[in-house]
């Protein structure tokens, strides 16, 4: 009876140890698995918004390499040193070239109020005219004759005085002119003769009336050389004010 009472005591020992190391290896396998599935949802979720937004603040931006670089620019393109060509100014050049443009500037500005004695000039040309009675011919308004006489002189003074600071100023070389430029040049073989027959005329004209004789001969080609001279000096003017392209 003691070894068969000691015999079933051991086997029930011997069980009762398998069972809690099957109860142990169980709840440690039932531990690890928990443990891996909550590692594994943990990395499956993306991180909380303020975390995601301070990475994106604190990391650098890429710079875009079209900025670095101006636009149109290119480091081998050679310079005018490199080819043998100097690009330092030139002083003496550069003073002929203030000098010029400031006298064109005053040959235009001269140009301009020339205009005015000369449209005076063609108002009083009006009553400078002979009188016709019964095929006598009288002197007419000769107050109005004077003022016409006067008015062309200060023309043909403010005119020179236009021509000479377009002779006067410094030649430089220029490459083709066109456009409204060219025609103001054309223009001045027509209004230039005109400008200096023009008075010639007026003052043979002038003196045919004083002495109470009929304007006749050339002196009678006074109004149609002056209409001409005026209306191509005004087409100089207007070439030079808007260009026109040939």
């Amino acid at each position: 009876m003691t070894v068969s009472t000691l015999g079933s005591n051991l086997f029930l020992a011997t069980v009762l140890a398998t069972t809690l190391s099957f109860t142990g290896v169980a709840s440690a396998q039932s531990y690890s698995s928990s443990d891996a599935v909550s590692e594994i949802s943990t990395a499956a979720l993306p991180d909380a918004p303020s975390t995601l937004l301070a990475q994106q603040q604190t990391q650098p931006k890429p710079q875009d390499q079209s900025q670095k670089q101006p636009t149109g620019q290119n480091p081998n393109q050679p310079s005018l040193s490199d080819l043998g060509l100097s690009n330092a100014p030139d002083p003496a050049l550069q003073a002929r070239l203030d000098k010029h443009t400031q006298m064109l500037k005053i040959h235009q500005r001269l140009g301009l109020i020339t205009l005015i004695p000369m449209a005076a000039a063609v108002i009083s040309s009006a009553g400078a005219t002979a009188h016709h009675n019964g095929g006598q011919v009288t002197g007419g308004n000769t107050t109005s004759r004077d003022v016409h006489a006067a008015l062309g002189g200060v023309t043909v003074a403010m005119y020179g005085a236009t021509a000479y600071y377009a002779i006067a100023a410094p030649r430089i070389p220029e490459s083709h002119v066109k456009g409204g430029i060219k025609v103001h040049k054309y223009l001045i073989y027509v209004h230039l003769p005109g400008m200096v027959l023009t008075p010639i005329l007026g003052a043979m004209a002038f003196n045919q009336l004083n002495n109470g004789e009929k304007v006749h001969g050339i002196a009678s080609a006074h109004a149609a050389v002056a209409w001409t001279t005026v209306a191509s000096y005004t087409a100089a003017i207007v070439a030079v004010s808007w260009p026109i392209k040939l």
